[in-house]
C-alpha cells in the first residue's frame, strides 16, 4: 500500500511519501492508511517542518551525538572497533492504553523469575513439584553452583531486568527473550532521549510524553537500600568489563548520571572477606557492585578460572554478607531460551496466576513431543542452544535447502536437551528516516523494570532497536541495526521529576575528592602527557608551514631548517634536511634549494593529513581520544567534548591537493586553540584533588621533556646560532612576546636558553614545570605519609636545583673543540632524569607497573 502521511487540512499539499510493508503490524500507519493517533502530534509537527526543516533539526542530533562520544564498540573489527551511536531521529510511539497493559506484564515477569531464580538456587522445590526440568538446571552452564545457598538481600536476585518485545502482524506484543544477566541499553535509552528531546521539543511537551528521571531516581534508591547495614552513604561501584566492552560507553554514562564510581576488577581487591576499592589514598570498603559484566567472569577462583576481568574472593564475600552484588551471581541462569516454554505453567504454580504477556512459542526439544513438532514444522521455526553460547547465531529454517534441514535435524536428534525453536515472529515495522526520506524498518522493543520494594518499577519507554533491512529479521547494532528513543503518552500532566536529591535528605559536608582507583590515577597521567606530546609538533608545523613559502629570505630559511631539525629529533618526520652550506659572511649557515623546499612541504603537509603513519598528527591526536575515552566517568562533558572536537578537526578527509596548504594552516590554527581550551577547562574546572594533580604532573612532565628537545635540536652544540634559528624556537616556546618586551629586536642565544630553560616565571620553561612537578609531588600521598622524602620527591627535587643553579652564559660557554658541551651535558641529564622520574611514579602508584611509554607507543 503506497500511502501518504495524514496531514491538517491547513498543510494539505504537502505530505511525506510512506509505504509501510504489507504483513506486518506498522507502528505508525493503520492498515486504512491512516495515522495511529497517538503518532499524530509527531506526524503534525513534521508535516509543519517538512523533510529540509527536519534535516536541519537532525544535523543537531548528530552532532550531539559526536560531540558527547555516543558511541559503541564493535567485535571483530579491527580498522575501527569503536562507531557512533546509530539513533534513528523519529521516536517509536506508544499510547498510555497499551503501556500500561506492557507495564504490568513486565512487572508479572520480573517477580515470576526473580521467584524462579529463588527457589532453584535454594530449596528447588520446582524441582521436586516437576514444575522446572532438571535436565534445564545442572547442565546449564549459567547455573552456578558456587552460589547456591548464597544469601542475597531481600532475596531479589533481579534488580534490574530486561524484556525484549516484538508486534506480531495481529498487534499483540511477545517476549522474545528475557535479560536477567547484567541488562544493557538502559544508558542508551536515556542518552537517546536526551538527544530526541534536542531534536524535538516542541513534540515532546505536546505530545506530553512520560519521563525517564524518576525510573533512574528509583534504581538508584533501590540500590542503596541493598548496602549490607543500609548505611546511609554507601560506597557503590559499577563494575565494567573495560573500554572494549560493546557498551563501555553506557557504563560509563549510568556511572555518571547515577554518581558512582567506576571500576574494573583490578581495581577491586578482597581483604579479609571484605572488597575493597584500591585507591591512592589506600583500600576503601566496597558496599556495593552493579555488575555490567557476566557473573561467572566476576570470581576467577570459584566461578571461571581464566577470567582477567574479575575479583578474587568475591564469591566468598558475598557468601559472609560484607558486600551485595547486583544483580545477584547465578541470575544468567533464566536469560536462557529454554526456560520459555515453562513459563506459563511457572507463573500459574508460584503467582497463582496467568502469564499476561506470553514468550513467543518455545519447543524444548529435550521433550519427545517438542522434538516430533520440530521435524515437522522446521521451516516455520528458528533454532536457537538451549543454553548461552557466545557467538552461536539463531538459525531460520525457512533460509535452509533441504540438504541443510537434514543436516541440521541430525544434529539436533544427536543432542536434542541442547536445543530450542522458537516460532518466527514477523516483526512490526515502525518508519525510520533515512537519506531524507521516510521508510520502513522492523523493530524489536526492550524494556527495564528495576526492583523496589516488593515489586518492580518499569522504566516508561525503552531501548527500540531497528534492522538493517527490510529483508533482516535479527535487530542488532553489531549487523548494522540502528536503535530509537521510545516515547510512551502519559495519560495525564506527565512527571516533572528531576534526579536532583530531595531536600529532605541531608548530608554532612565534605570536602573529600572522588575516590582515585591507581589505574585511572595511570590514564589521567598520560592524558596530561599525549596532550602535552601533540602540542610541540603543531606548534613546530604552524612556525614551518609559512617559512617555506619564503625560499629568498635567509632568516625563513633558517627557521625552516630548524623546524625540520627539530621534528626530525622528536621523531615526527623520516630524517633531518641535508641542506647544502654555503660560506662567506654567515659562517656555516644551511640553504635550501627551491626543490628542496616542495619535498620539506610535501612531509610537513604528511604529518598533518596522514591518518596512516603513527607518528602523525591525526594518529597522536587519536590517542589522545583514546585515554580520554577510558575517563568518560572522570572528565567533565565539557572537556570531553573539546577532546571530540580536537580528534574531528585532525580526521576530517583531506582537501583536494591544491588546496592542502592553505587548509592545513587554518587546521593547525583550530588545533592550537582547541588544546588551549582543554588546559583552560583542566585549570578552571577541575576540583585540585589528586586526580588534577595527576593529571598536571603528565602535562608538566611531558612539557619538560618536549621543551628539553625543542632546545637539544633547535639550538643544537655548535657554536654558530642564527637569529632565524632563534626566532623560531620562541615562536614554537610561544615566548617570542615575553623576549622581545625585554629584549627588544636583539638575539642572543643565552638569553632564549634563559627564556626557554632557567626562567621560573615562563610558563613555557623547564624551570616553571620542575616548579609546579615538585608542588604537584609534595602533595601525594606517600609525600604526605612519610617523615623522610620518598625517591619521586627527591628526584623532583634534584632536578629542580640543577636548573636554579645553572647560569645560561655557563651553560652556552664553548669549549676548546667550539662545542657547547655544557648545554649538551645538562639536557642529557634533565632529559635521563625526568624519564627516571615518570619510571618511579608509575612504579610507586600505578597499579600497571611498567616502563615508560616511549614515543613510539604514540
Amino acid at each position: 500500500m503506497n500511502s501518504e502521511i495524514a496531514q491538517p487540512e491547513e498543510h494539505a499539499g504537502h505530505a511525506w511519501p510512506y509505504q509501510p510493508n504489507e504483513g506486518f503490524y506498522d507502528e505508525m500507519v493503520a492498515p486504512d492508511g491512516s495515522v495511529r493517533p497517538h503518532w499524530r502530534p509527531l506526524v503534525e509537527s513534521l508535516e509543519r517542518m517538512g523533510e529540509a526543516g527536519f534535516a536541519r533539526r537532525w544535523q543537531e542530533g548528530r552532532r550531539l551525538i559526536h560531540e558527547n562520544g555516543t558511541a559503541y564498540n564493535v567485535y571483530n573489527d579491527p580498522n575501527n572497533a569503536e562507531r557512533p551511536w546509530p539513533l534513528d531521529p523519529l521516536p517509536l510511539l506508544l499510547n498510555s492504553d497499551e503501556w500500561l497493559l506492557i507495564e504490568r506484564a513486565i512487572r508479572q515477569r520480573a517477580t515470576l523469575l526473580n521467584a524462579v531464580l529463588t527457589d532453584l538456587y535454594g530449596p528447588q522445590k520446582l524441582l521436586r513439584d516437576r514444575a522446572f526440568p532438571a535436565e534445564l538446571l545442572f547442565p546449564n552452564p549459567a547455573f552456578l553452583r558456587p552460589c547456591s545457598h548464597v544469601p542475597v538481600p531481600g532475596n531479589v536476585y533481579l534488580n534490574i531486568y530486561a524484556a525484549d518485545l516484538a508486534r506480531s502482524p495481529d498487534g499483540h506484543w511477545w517476549v522474545i527473550a528475557d535479560r536477567t544477566q547484567a541488562p544493557s541499553g538502559a544508558g542508551y535509552a536515556l542518552e537517546n532521549r536526551l538527544v530526541s528531546t534536542r531534536v524535538l521539543p516542541d513534540v515532546f511537551r505536546v505530545a506530553g510524553i512520560q519521563r525517564l528521571a524518576a525510573f533512574f531516581q528509583t534504581f538508584r534508591e533501590a540500590l542503596r537500600a541493598l548496602a549490607p547495614g543500609r548505611k546511609e552513604n554507601p560506597r557503590i561501584v559499577v563494575l565494567t568489563p573495560g573500554p572494549y566492552n560493546e557498551t563501555y560507553f553506557e557504563h560509563a554514562f549510568l556511572a555518571r548520571y547515577l554518581g558512582f564510581t567506576l571500576v574494573e576488577g583490578g581495581d577491586l581487591t578482597v581483604r579479609d572477606n571484605r572488597v575493597f576499592l584500591r585507591t591512592l589514598g589506600g583500600l576503601l570498603p566496597v558496599d556495593l557492585i552493579v555488575r555490567r559484566q557476566d557473573d561467572t567472569y566476576c570470581d576467577p577462583l570459584e566461578l571461571r578460572s581464566d577470567s582477567m576481568l574479575g575479583v578474587p574472593g568475591l564469591v566468598q564475600a558475598v557468601r559472609s554478607r560484607t558486600v551485595t552484588v547486583a544483580n545477584a551471581l547465578g541470575s544468567g541462569l533464566v536469560e536462557s531460551t529454554a526456560p520459555a516454554g515453562f513459563l506459563p505453567g511457572l507463573c500459574r504454580h508460584i503467582l497463582g496466576e496467568e502469564l499476561k504477556l506470553p514468550s513467543v512459542a518455545t519447543w524444548w526439544c529435550g521433550e519427545k513431543a517438542a522434538l516430533s513438532f520440530v521435524e515437522k514444522h522446521l521451516a516455520e521455526l528458528v533454532i536457537k542452544p538451549a543454553f548461552p553460547a557466545s557467538g552461536v547465531d539463531p538459525i531460520f529454517g525457512n533460509r535452509l535447502n533441504e540438504e541443510e534441514k537434514k543436516a541440521l535435524l541430525d544434529r539436533v536428534r544427536a543432542t536434542p536437551a541442547a536445543y530450542v525453536a522458537q516460532e518466527l515472529v514477523a516483526l512490526s515495522t515502525a518508519p525510520v528516516f533515512e537519506s531524507n526520506v521516510l521508510e520502513p524498518r522492523h523493530l524489536v522493543l526492550r524494556v527495564y523494570a528495576v526492583a523496589s520494594g516488593d515489586s518492580y518499577t518499569v522504566m516508561p519507554g525503552g531501548l527500540a532497536r531497528i534492522t538493517a533491512s527490510l529483508n533482516d529479521f535479527v535487530a542488532s547494532l553489531q549487523s548494522g541495526g540502528g536503535s530509537k528513543d521510545t516515547w510512551v503518552v502519559a495519560d495525564g500532566p506527565p512527571s516533572q521529576f528531576s534526579l536532583l536529591r530531595s531536600p529532605a535528605e541531608r548530608l554532612d559536608v565534605s570536602r573529600a575528592t572522588f575516590d582515585l582507583p591507581s589505574r585511572v590515577a595511570d590514564n589521567l597521567f598520560w592524558l596530561g602527557r599525549y596532550v602535552e606530546r601533540v602540542e610541540p609538533v603543531v606548534r613546530v608545523a604552524r612556525a614551518v608551514l609559512p617559512r617555506l613559502i619564503q625560499d629568498t629570505n635567509l632568516t625563513a630559511i633558517a627557521g625552516v631548517e630548524t623546524g625540520m631539525r627539530i621534528l626530525a629529533g622528536l621523531g615526527f618526520v623520516t630524517q633531518e634536511p641535508e641542506p647544502e652550506t654555503e660560506t662567506g659572511d654567515r659562517r656555516n649557515v644551511s640553504v635550501f634549494s627551491p626543490g628542496h623546499f616542495g619535498s620539506l612541504e610535501r612531509e610537513v603537509l604528511d604529518l598533518i593529513y596522514n591518518d596512516d603513519s603513527r607518528n602523525s598528527m591525526p594518529a597522536n591526536i587519536h590517542q589522545i581520544r583514546r585515554v580520554g575515552w577510558l575517563l568518560r566517568d572522570r572528565i567533565s562533558a565539557d572537556a570531553w567534548r573539546v577532546l571530540n572536537q580536537l580528534d574531528r578537526q585532525l580526521s576530517s578527509p583531506p582537501p583536494p591537493e591544491p588546496l592542502r596548504f592553505s587548509n592545513a594552516q587554518g587546521l593547525l590554527d583550530q588545533a592550537v586553540s582547541t588544546l588551549s581550551a582543554f588546559s583552560g577547562l583542566v585549570m578552571e574546572s577541575m576540583t585540585r584533588g589528586d586526580g588534577w594533580r595527576f593529571l598536571d604532573i603528565g602535562r608538566r612532565l611531558e612539557r619538560a621533556l618536549q621543551t628539553v628537545a625543542l632546545l637539544r635540536h633547535g639550538l643544537g652544540f655548535e657554536s654558530a646560532t642564527d637569529s632565524g634559528q632563534l626566532e623560531v624556537l620562541l615562536e614554537i616556546g610561544d615566548s617570542s612576546i615575553t623576549y622581545r618586551s625585554r629584549y627588544l629586536t636583539s638575539m642572543q642565544p643565552d638569553l632564549v636558553l634563559d627564556l626557554l630553560l632557567l626562567d621560573e616565571a615562563n610558563p613555557r620553561s623547564v624551570a616553571y614545570q620542575l616548579v609546579r612537578l615538585r608542588e604537584h609531588i609534595d602533595q601525594l600521598p606517600a609525600s604526605r605519609s612519610r617523615i623522610r622524602r620518598p625517591a619521586e620527591a627527591r628526584q623532583a627535587l634534584s632536578l629542580l636545583i640543577s636548573v636554579q643553579l645553572a647560569e645560561a652564559r655557563d651553560v652556552m660557554a664553548e669549549d676548546s673543540e667550539g662545542r657547547r658541551a655544557n648545554l649538551e651535558n645538562l639536557l642529557d641529564r634533565l632529559t635521563s632524569e625526568l624519564w627516571s622520574l615518570s619510571d618511579t611514579l608509575t612504579r610507586e602508584y600505578f597499579s600497571q607497573a611498567v616502563p615508560s611509554r616511549q614515543f613510539a607507543d604514540s
